[in-house]
């Protein structure tokens, strides 16, 4: 294996779940060798790839289709706040979450539908048929939030979003008061 190979193979185990766009960024290497690189690793069955979301994620070869979906949703600032938030509160209202983390509860529905979707949150209701979340598998979250360490560019990336949905939120509720 390549020295350019092995470093791209030691990142990917190190970051699993690491998206393709970062993998570039971090590796300095032009997009089309990463790509290469990368389909050689796949083809020696030293790297596996999963496609979620918009974005295609990388990971070491012991992780199961589970574990690779999670950690896609991990790697994204939000969608692990929302888990994090459930981890230590064992069960909330949707507004909560929203409050907690300062987002839109678009933002908020936008995660949880993908986080319900992939079978981590779960949606109840309880005796005032109001919705409950929690998690499906606490245990499974908090071993996989080990392995995550977000970088500042993921971060900020992800921050850009919440300042844009909140700008949008308070333009529209401008709009609405205007025409009222």
């Amino acid at each position: 294996m390549t020295d350019t190979r092995t470093r791209l193979a030691k990142h990917v185990s190190a970051t699993p779940g690491v998206h393709f766009n970062r993998l570039v960024e971090q590796s300095g290497l032009a997009p089309g060798q990463v790509q290469y690189h990368l389909r050689r690793l796949r083809a020696d069955k030293k790297v596996r790839q999963e496609r979620l979301y918009g974005k295609t994620h990388y990971y070491p070869p012991e992780y199961d289709d589970r574990e690779r979906r999670t950690l896609a949703l991990l790697r994204r600032e939000t969608a692990r706040e929302i888990l994090c938030y459930l981890l230590e509160h064992e069960t909330a209202r949707p507004m909560a979450i929203a409050d907690h983390l300062d987002i839109a509860r678009s933002t908020l529905e936008w995660q949880l539908d993908r986080l319900v979707e992939q079978g981590l949150v779960e949606k109840r209701y309880d005796e005032r048929n109001r919705v409950r979340l929690s998690l499906a598998d606490s245990r499974e979250i908090a071993r996989l939030l080990r392995d995550v360490a977000p970088s500042l560019a993921d971060r900020m990336a992800d921050r850009f979003v919440r300042l844009t949905d909140r700008l949008l939120e308070t333009i529209a509720d401008t709009d609405r008061r205007t025409n009222s």
